[in-house]
């Protein structure tokens, strides 16, 4: 029989979920009898990748449903009301997280799934089970500072969560020129955030000069100033817990850029900090209600041993840029950040840019660290593509579904270990397979970043990828170091997800003007062919075989 507190918390979620019950039963009559109060534990999962392990732990009895459709892509997916439907009447709720998912498929489990239904991050919970996390790492090749937008800490007490959202908004802005904080989004083009150009209206919230986070996210972003000297920037930054709530104040502040200029000699900042390197971001520290610059430390507060300086003044980065000692909290009152003459740059001749100048004309540039909208956490949320961390999962999924239905324990418990032995042999296949490859032709091309687990698991260098994230379209410069990659290391092959075919015209494109084959590789979902986890492992392990061979 269920457990008591499970058939509780079902009533509880139908009493509290009558509107959107009614909207269902007339947007979705054929998808059967959700509510009906029988035996079976009902748990949702937001990839069918998840779903997959869930099914192997549960067992019969259980029903287990997907939002993101096996084949479907977790990054870009739209909910529907069906998806609503099956969190609403679930009693346990797996994700991934770190980002991974669309954050209108985070906002809608979250905000549906019944009150004491446990919503576990598998991701994030598997590092108790002694799963490896990658953090997502950068190559500090650029002489000038990085300087991004972050959101730190859990915001507890303002009622944070992950469907919450931080605006943070350029205010005012004082200096001899023009500045502009803006993304290169597809193909080039730019996608403006802060833009003194224009002013700023107080009218509509600073809707034009406001750039918008999940919490827990990062993203890089360039900064340009159109004529040499002191600029200050205020900003303020707001909380917005739920989609109808009234937003929050968290802090505000102002940045001081000298731009071009000693950035020691800027009145009234005699003695200031100086951030002219490494990797920075404008943070919004929701714990301490404050609008903050968090940053690398600089290369000399590490070891001369350790700090591997790379020749520019750089530490490189490790990957743990943000989470390790070698970082500190600034306070923008008494902080300059360095834009210096070598930061000059043309403005670009592609559509978009006109709010710099004209095509040729120079601009101070601090640029950002990675083409693309792509909008990221601390750490890669791949995790499945290490075989080892899927275990890992599979432990934290067997406590979860104990604790939530007790009576079926023992059930629960059997299935994960006889699917944790299958694992350990999928492991040990990818391994011995990979291994048959020789190591100088164990390069991975492929379509976008999701695939350094299974490259550092396994011994395979990841050379290249179209874009950090599919849902971005990818740059003229991206095209072209994808080129100079594959021809560089002679590589025979690249690699398609295949539910990303439609989106992948450059990787094929450039697989076909170099005489390379194009083979598949699965990173977020399945297919006709690959329809489980230990399928989409074996499939990768075989397909890098046979084609770097």
């Amino acid at each position: 029989m269920t457990s008591r507190p499970l058939r509780q918390r079902r009533r509880q979620a139908v009493v509290g979920a009558a509107a959107v019950t009614a909207l269902l039963l007339t947007g979705c009559a054929s998808g059967g009898n959700a509510a009906s109060d029988d035996d079976r534990l009902r748990v949702v999962t937001t990839t069918g990748i998840l779903a997959d392990l869930v099914r192997n732990v549960a067992g019969d009895g259980v029903e287990v449903t997907s939002i993101v459709p096996p084949t479907g892509d977790p990054h870009s997916y739209d909910p529907t009301l069906r998806d609503v439907r099956d969190i609403v009447y679930a009693d346990v709720a797996f994700s991934n997280y770190l980002l991974l998912e669309a954050h209108a498929v985070v906002t809608t489990l979250d905000a549906n799934l019944p009150d004491g239904a446990p919503n576990v991050s598998l991701a994030e919970s598997a590092t108790k089970y002694a799963a490896e996390v990658i953090p997502l790492v950068e190559n500090v090749n650029l002489d000038t500072v990085w300087l991004g937008l972050r959101v730190r800490g859990a915001g507890t007490e303002l009622g944070a969560s992950r469907a919450s959202e931080v605006r943070l908004r350029a205010t005012a802005a004082d200096g001899p020129g023009r500045m502009a904080g803006y993304l290169t989004e597809t193909f080039g083009r730019p996608r403006v955030y802060f833009d003194s150009g224009d002013g700023f209206d107080a009218s509509d919230g600073y809707a034009r000069d406001t750039a918008t986070l999940p919490t827990d996210a990062h993203t890089h972003m360039s900064w340009a100033f159109t004529e040499p000297g002191v600029y200050r920037v205020a900003m303020d930054a707001e909380l917005v817990t739920e989609p109808e709530a009234r937003p929050q104040t968290v802090g505000e502040t102002t940045l001081t850029f000298a731009v071009g200029v000693d950035p020691y000699s800027v009145p009234g900042m005699e003695g200031a900090e100086v951030l002219d390197a490494g990797h920075a971001d404008v943070a919004v520290d929701l714990d301490d209600g404050a609008v903050v610059l968090h940053a690398d430390a600089p290369a000399t507060d590490a070891a001369p041993a350790e700090s591997g300086d790379d020749g520019t003044g750089h530490e490189p980065d490790t990957g743990h840029d943000h989470a390790d000692s070698r970082t500190r909290t600034l306070d923008p009152a008494e902080t300059v950040v360095s834009v210096p003459n070598k930061a000059l740059a043309s403005v670009p001749a592609g559509a978009g840019f006109g709010f710099l100048g004209r095509p040729g004309d120079q601009v101070y540039l601090l640029p950002q660290a990675v083409l693309g909208k792509h909008v990221h956490g601390e750490i890669d949320p791949h995790l499945w593509q290490d075989v080892r961390n899927a275990q890992a999962y599979v432990q934290a999924i067997r406590d979860t579904l104990v604790a939530a239905d007790p009576a079926r324990a023992d059930q629960f418990r059997a299935n994960a270990e006889d699917y944790l032995a299958l694992l350990r042999e999928t492991d040990a296949y990818v391994h011995r397979t990979i291994a048959r490859i020789p190591r100088s032709d164990r390069y991975l091309v492929t379509t976008h970043d999701a695939f350094a687990y299974l490259g550092r698991a396994y011994d395979v260098e990841v050379a290249g990828f179209v874009t950090p994230n599919p849902a971005t379209e990818p740059s003229v410069a991206d095209r072209i170091k994808l080129t100079r990659t594959v021809q560089a290391l002679d590589v025979p092959a690249v690699f398609l997800e295949p539910n990303l075919a439609a989106r992948s015209t450059v990787l094929t494109e450039v697989a076909h003007e170099n005489d390379l084959r194009v083979c598949d590789i699965y990173s977020d979902a399945f297919d006709d062919h690959v329809t489980t986890y230990i399928d989409l492992m074996r499939a990768n392990a075989d397909s890098l075989r046979r084609c770097l061979t």
